[in-house]
């Protein structure tokens, strides 16, 4: 009788080794939610909620429909905005590990084609403009079999993913968090304390003090896991709650400046500039020209 070898994934997962294609799903509120890496790839499907998306050193926005495939060692976290209500399923994703493609391509050289797409994924890569209804098709189907059946289901859209030009990369350095469930969580702890924080003030010390290391220590633990300095990471997360302010309200800029958490207007345009390339007030008008355009579009 053959045994199945079963390991225990740092998302306390039993998976089969001789599985190469795996499907996974969670809803909202879940343990999972946490910031994380592991030895697979995943691609996410984020099917309910809104909030922050984090990869890497990316921050972003997310909702419904996104897609985004991670490589492995590169942590991420989907972080849900404070009055979203839960949910039975938030995001559906397929599971792969690098060396079932790696060795399946010495006997079948087409696997080839999808290598390029598994080394961008080492930064996350964002893919745009696939049908939301096929998306869900797919991974519907995925979910729904097992074995060579579930292989040929999701080989077409490896390969489709693969040769769409309508991606991009999301993390400017690729991160190497290794399995550590002490350290993973000291992370996860900062980032939902920034996150739930920004507005206020926040200092390294506070948040060393949170998860027990000293000022120098947490100093160097941060960059290390997510590739800022501490006080980039907390600049990021405002400015990325600024960008929703500026598209979303008509807010004055110097009160989304300090709504954010910044103490004068001077620096939040600084900080702003450095990472968007434009001023707010810049940011604000081109966001109110792809609206006004789209809107033109679809009426």
């Amino acid at each position: 009788m053959t045994t199945t070898a079963k390991r225990l994934t740092p998302e306390y997962e039993l998976v089969d080794d001789n599985e190469t294609i795996r499907y996974q799903e969670h809803g909202y509120p879940c343990d999972l939610i946490r910031w994380h890496a592991h030895d697979d790839y995943e691609l996410h499907f984020i099917v309910a909620t809104s909030g922050k998306v984090f990869i890497g050193d990316f921050i972003g926005n997310y909702s419904p429909y996104q897609l985004i495939l991670t490589g492995p060692r590169l942590p991420h976290n989907w972080i849900c905005q404070n009055d979203q209500e839960s949910v039975e399923t938030r995001d559906m994703l397929i599971r792969f590990d690098h060396e079932s493609f790696s060795n399946g391509m010495k006997i079948i050289p087409e696997l080839a084609e999808i290598l390029p797409m598994l080394a961008k994924a080492k930064s996350g890569i964002e893919f745009f403009d696939l049908d939301p209804e096929y998306l869900k098709e797919i991974f519907r189907k995925v979910r729904d079999t097992s074995g060579l059946s579930r292989l040929i289901v999701a080989l077409p859209l490896l390969q489709k993913l693969a040769k769409t030009p309508n991606y991009r990369l999301l993390s400017t350095v690729q991160i190497d968090l290794k399995s550590n469930e002490t350290l993973q969580r000291k992370i996860n702890t900062v980032v939902d304390y920034v996150t739930q924080n920004y507005s206020q003030d926040i200092t390294l010390s506070s948040v060393a003090s949170l998860i027990g290391m000293s000022d120098s220590h947490f100093s160097r633990f941060f960059k290390k896991a997510t590739g800022n300095r501490f006080i980039e990471f907390v600049n990021r997360v405002r400015i990325s709650r600024a960008c929703n302010l500026l598209t979303e309200t008509d807010q004055q800029i110097a009160t989304i400046c300090f709504q954010v958490g910044f103490n004068n207007v001077a620096n939040f345009n600084r900080r702003f500039h450095e990472l968007k390339g434009v001023t707010p007030r810049d940011f604000r008008s081109q966001s109110n020209i792809r609206i006004d355009g789209l809107a033109t579009v679809t009426h």
